[in-house]
């Protein structure tokens, strides 16, 4: 998968709205290449975070998957609690039982900073996982129309 398909496939979803920071936007230079996916149906940029990213490069605190490899990118999920441990065996905040190779394109993982708060991640997304992703960015985009509803019902 391309990062262009991930983003095509999750503006499929409806109510999808996705950040692409570039430079001169008044985002921070470290988020520039990467997409933010929000469930935003009115098309404003709600104050959660985002149920989806694509990161292009490592971060300060975040280099386990070793993005400064040319053309390296990672998808991250907020699959919550329940897809967390379905995919994994164990539950966001228990102790990783086998080491995983964070790099390693086309794997599934618990993210290395957010796995605790029931984030996955690939690396450049492909055959063996693409089945995976689509699954767990569509329970993502519904855990995150569910909040969204919820907050809109208090208001």
């Amino acid at each position: 998968m391309r990062i262009d398909e991930i983003i095509d496939f999750l503006e499929g979803l409806g109510g999808v709205l996705v950040l692409r920071p570039t430079a001169g936007d008044g985002s921070p230079e470290i988020s520039w290449g990467d997409a933010f996916v929000y469930y935003a149906p009115d098309g404003v940029v709600p104050s959660v975070q985002p149920f989806a990213t694509i990161v292009t490069k490592d971060y300060p605190d975040d280099t386990t998957s070793r993005l400064d490899r040319s053309g390296a990118f990672r998808l991250n999920i907020a699959a919550g609690s329940s897809e967390f441990r379905r995919w994994t065996g164990r539950g966001p905040r228990d102790p990783e039982t086998e080491q995983v190779d964070r790099a390693e394109p086309d794997v599934l993982f618990a993210h290395p900073v957010y796995g605790e708060l029931g984030w996955l991640a690939v690396v450049e997304p492909g055959p063996r996982t693409d089945a995976a992703v689509r699954e767990l960015l569509r329970a993502a985009h519904a855990l995150a129309r569910g909040r969204h509803e919820r907050r809109a019902a208090t208001d």
